[in-house]
């Protein structure tokens, strides 16, 4: 919705129509006296019949209209300069620029046992919301007898590797020194004996050279020297295997049994963790059915609306709410914004950083446009044609006074313009894509057809066709025959500038759909389908199309050919044509341009 009003306020078209009485309240003062008391009820009625009658003589003379004229219904207004300011005006809801939302933090979500009420104002720490923990209690005392369990089998594996640790080094340490010594004893008391044995074969072989000893007695000593050489060298052999096989055999079967072990040690470890983690949890859990505030604030309970705007979510108590859901809303009181919801045809002149002023409930903020929204916001299936963008103004100075939800009214400045030649609204009518005035002559009610500014649906800016203090015709449609013709073309709607300039140039066509704002350029009407249609062929080619209409091109573009035909064109020209009326009759009357 434009809203703006002009700065001179003795320039607008209301009190310009308002000049002739004034003229002719001040000739009625002068033919009766100026400031003369009188008394008494007929003398009074006396003079107001009087001023009427002399009104009725008196007004198509001091307007230049005549009897018939009047009679008509002609009434006209000057072309004018003045000051004119355009701005967006929409209703908004107040909220915090900075909210803490305190959210369900229980695994699988709970059940609303009690809440504090909503907008109770609460201190840091003090209790909020109780959720149903019956079941973490059970989880609790079950999940408790897991964890003991992988306690036992943790701390059983932890032993399991110190033995098989402690079992390596004792081997290493201890029993393979023992069989060694024991090998090497055995090899030492082998050269013994075969010392003993040989000394014993050689005395024995003298005495039988001397015939003291029989050749059996020597046979035996000869065979023990071979068994006692044969026992040499099976304990070195022995001794051998000890060193190069049997210990590093020995060795690898207890560190392997050891890393086993110590394998198994770190995932009882691991499993232990997991199931003190998972109770600890469960711990926590229990803990956060019991929400307290982080921070003093206003209570505004999280209720979420669906897209037919009905509350899906109901925060209170016995509700069900799920994991992560925002149950509250802590706002911060000293810094607040209001959203706003723009409509697709304005959103292109809101700027971040465009000054605002907004209203609640008879108090007056200033603020400022902080963003706009990429995209448009979700709506329900019956209004899904709606486009609108989310805007956010922040509110300048002390907001304390202000609580979330309240409803505001925010007026966005898009441009403010100075010394613009206008006239008012209902002067303008389009013909044929062509906008035109009726301007007061001689001769009589004169077309000209003129180039389009900006406007704040009061008054109009023109950038050709007319002269300051040319006096046009108000509502031509409803007195001139000439302004009802062709009255069903579609019509050209304004286009608001962007920011706060102070000079604006002629409007130009915007890349738009059909329902955007579009101003006439050059004097020369809206385009036909011929003027655009440059190879002849009877259609508009994307390439051929003009800026302003390649934005929505492909949304004319019924049957997506890549060009647009006659029918498709017709279909353009009539759906302008009824959101026109639309918006003319919302504005009250057929003759205002845009809106």
């Amino acid at each position: 919705m434009l809203d703006s009003q002009p700065t001179t306020q003795s320039d607008t078209p209301n009190e310009t129509q308002a000049k002739p009485e004034s003229r002719l309240n001040l000739r009625n003062e002068s033919q009766h006296g100026p400031g003369r008391k009188q008394s008494g009820w007929l003398f009074a009625i006396g003079t107001v019949a009087v001023l009427v009658a002399g009104g009725f003589f008196l007004y198509p003379r001091l307007t230049d209209l005549s009897a018939e004229e009047r009679d008509k219904g002609w009434l006209t207004a000057p072309v004018s300069k003045q000051r004119l300011v355009i701005s967006v005006t929409e209703d908004g809801n107040v909220e915090s620029a900075s909210n803490i939302d305190v959210k369900c933090e229980v695994a699988g979500g709970s059940t609303i046992l009690w809440i504090v009420e909503d907008g109770k104002n609460v201190v840091e720490g003090e209790e909020l919301v109780r959720l149903d923990q019956a079941t973490i209690e059970e989880q609790l005392v079950a999940q408790k007898i897991v964890y003991e369990r992988a306690l036992a089998t943790k701390i059983k594996a932890e032993q399991d590797f110190a033995a098989a640790d402690i079992a390596v080094k004792e081997y290493v340490e201890g029993t393979y020194i023992q069989e060694k010594q024991a090998l090497e004893t055995t090899v030492t008391i082998a050269e013994e004996n075969l010392r003993s044995a040989k000394n014993v074969h050689d005395h024995t072989q003298r005495m039988f050279r001397k015939g003291f000893v029989t050749a059996l007695q020597l046979e035996a000593d000869e065979f023990a020297v071979k068994r006692s050489e044969l026992e040499l060298e099976s304990a070195k052999t022995a001794l051998e295997v000890l060193k190069k096989f049997t210990r590093a055999k020995m060795v690898q079967e207890l560190e392997a049994i050891r890393d086993a072990t110590a394998a198994q040690a770190r995932s009882e470890d691991a499993a232990c963790t997991l199931e003190k983690d998972r109770l600890d949890q469960l711990v926590k859990q229990k803990e956060q059915c019991l929400i307290k505030a982080p921070k003093k604030g206003m209570v505004v309970y999280a209720n979420e609306r669906g897209r037919r705007g009905n509350v899906e979510s109901q925060i209170e108590e016995g509700a069900a709410v799920r994991e992560g859901q925002a149950l509250i809303r802590l706002p911060d009181l000293s810094q607040m914004q209001v959203v706003v919801k723009i409509h697709e045809s304005k959103v292109e002149q809101i700027k971040p950083g465009a000054p605002a002023t907004i209203k609640v409930q008879g108090r007056e903020y200033s603020g400022k446009v902080v963003s706009v929204a990429n995209q448009p916001e979700s709506k329900s299936w019956f209004s899904s044609d709606v486009k609108e963008y989310s805007t956010i103004v922040a509110i300048d100075g002390e907001t304390k006074k202000l609580k979330p939800g309240m409803t505001a009214q925010v007026e966005i400045f898009v441009a403010d313009l100075t010394d613009e030649l206008t006239v008012p609204v209902s002067a303008v009518v389009e013909q044929g894509g062509q906008f035109y005035v009726w301007v007061v002559t001689d001769s009589g009610p004169e077309r000209r057809p003129v180039l389009l500014g900006a406007t704040n649906d009061k008054v109009i800016s023109l950038r050709d066709g007319v002269t300051i203090d040319e006096e046009v015709f108000l509502n031509p449609r409803a007195v001139i025959d000439e302004a009802r013709r062709d009255s069903d073309a579609p019509s050209s709607e304004k286009v608001l500038p962007k920011g706060i300039p102070s000079k604006m140039e002629p409007s130009q066509p915007k890349e738009s759909g059909p329902s955007k704002p579009v101003a006439n350029t050059g004097g020369k009407g809206r385009p036909t389908l011929a003027s655009l249609d440059g190879n002849g062929d009877g259609k508009i080619s994307k390439d051929e199309a003009p800026a302003w209409m390649k934005g929505f091109f492909d949304q004319v573009d019924t049957d997506k050919d890549g060009s647009v035909g006659a029918t498709e064109w017709a279909a353009m020209q009539a759906k302008a044509a009824q959101r026109r009326q639309q918006n003319a009759g919302a504005a009250g009357g057929d003759n205002a341009v845009g809106g």
